[in-house]
């Protein structure tokens, strides 16, 4: 009869083996070439392993969509010039910026909504096809006497005395922009007549925008002022894209024996090309291969030039220069480099020309400059006369 084997040691291995196979939690394995226990593994070394690899799956995640979104951009920068090549007119809308309508919602029929409660609107025509709008500020001490009338008033007032300053605005925006406001209105405390106007495709006037049509309602503008004025002073006075305009109608008075009685140039440049390359937009290109041919002959293209440094070699009248040292739209040296080659001009030898630097401490930037306490003192040094309201 033979003995059953009941070994302690049999019986332990046996219940430790069917200890392994029920708990879902543990595993064992055999080592090979020879019998041995179970050897035991941690219960938690599979969690683990499913955490890291879960993070692991969201690190990649997400540098593939970085990866997939810098590509995307990259793609972005480098077909910008390539469609600005192949679509010039894009180029030109980006330096007339006329779409911009800043601020929005306002009725330029009306004024008086902007604290203008002596200003009249109306509409001219330069050309057939062509209305464009035109406020007529007039000196603030007939504030009074201005509520409630028509523009057949404020066409009377033009034979009094107080000289007029035609004011070309810059891009973007319209005759309303609340920087322009603010300067009409420090310009009428001051006595004079400030007339402004929005160029054909700005605001509300009709038309599409170019440099020879803005020139060309500059032209217009004056000669209506001249109508009406005759030999009163009339001053023009532009401000950034506005002092290109300023200086073409100044040129053209110039050529034809009609010089204004001064220019006042407001935060200018030499010329479009040198502006553009210097804008702050220009920057995340400025150092691409053939930024030139791409951005700045697309300028060109749209015949467009705005060249006051070869404008001044044919301007014959006083000239006053403002810029702000912290101007970063159309960057100070260049106001100062167009000072320059004016003050050489053979054409302004003789007459006054000046330049007026406001420093950075005063943060005037690029369209503040109307709040120069200064401002006022300046211009009545400059024009050799005290204001007419004083």
């Amino acid at each position: 009869m033979r003995k059953r084997n009941n070994s302690p040691v049999d019986h332990d291995s046996s219940a430790t083996n069917t200890l392994l196979d029920t708990s879902p939690n543990l595993k064992y394995c055999h080592k090979k070439g020879q019998d041995s226990e179970p050897e035991v593994l941690l219960s938690a070394a599979q969690p683990v392993s499913d955490k890291t690899m879960g993070m692991f799956r969201r690190r990649y995640g997400l540098m593939s969509r970085l990866k997939r979104i810098f590509l995307w951009v990259l793609g972005v920068y480098f077909a910008i010039p390539f469609i600005i090549k192949l679509c010039p007119s894009i180029q030109a809308k980006l330096v007339f910026l006329n779409f911009v309508r800043l601020p929005y919602f306002i009725d330029l029929k009306r004024p008086q909504d902007q604290g203008l409660n002596h200003t009249c609107n109306f509409y001219l025509q330069p050309e057939e096809g062509v209305n464009i709008g035109v406020w007529h500020t007039v000196p603030a001490q007939l504030w009074k006497d201005a509520q409630g009338k028509d523009r057949g008033w404020y066409d009377t007032t033009f034979q009094s005395s107080n000289p007029v300053i035609l004011y070309l605005h810059g891009n973007a925006g319209t005759r309303g922009g609340d920087h322009r406001v603010q300067l009409y209105k420090v310009l009428s405390s001051l006595g004079y007549h400030v007339v402004t106007f929005d160029y054909r495709g700005w605001g509300d006037s009709e038309g599409s925008p170019s440099e020879r049509g803005m020139t060309a309602d500059a032209i217009f503008l004056h000669q209506w002022l001249k109508e009406r004025i005759g030999n009163r002073p009339l001053y023009i006075w532009g401000h950034s894209l506005g002092t290109g305009v300023a200086t073409n109608l100044v040129r053209h008075l110039c050529d034809r024996g009609t010089p204004p009685a001064a220019l006042i140039l407001e935060s200018p440049f030499t010329n479009i090309r040198e502006e553009a390359k210097s804008h702050p937009f220009a920057m995340v290109y400025r150092y691409l291969p053939g930024f030139d041919w791409f951005f700045l002959d697309a300028i060109t293209v749209n015949d467009i030039r705005f060249a006051s440094d070869e404008n001044v070699d044919h301007i014959s009248c006083p000239t006053l220069i403002l810029h702000a040292e912290d101007d970063a739209v159309v960057p100070f040296h260049l106001g100062k480099k167009l000072y320059n080659i004016a003050a050489q001009s053979k054409s302004l030898s003789g007459h006054k020309v000046q330049f007026i630097p406001f420093p950075v401490t005063l943060g005037y930037k690029h369209k503040f400059i109307y709040r120069s306490p200064e401002l006022p003192h300046i211009l009545s040094d400059f024009l050799g006369t005290a204001h007419p309201r004083e």
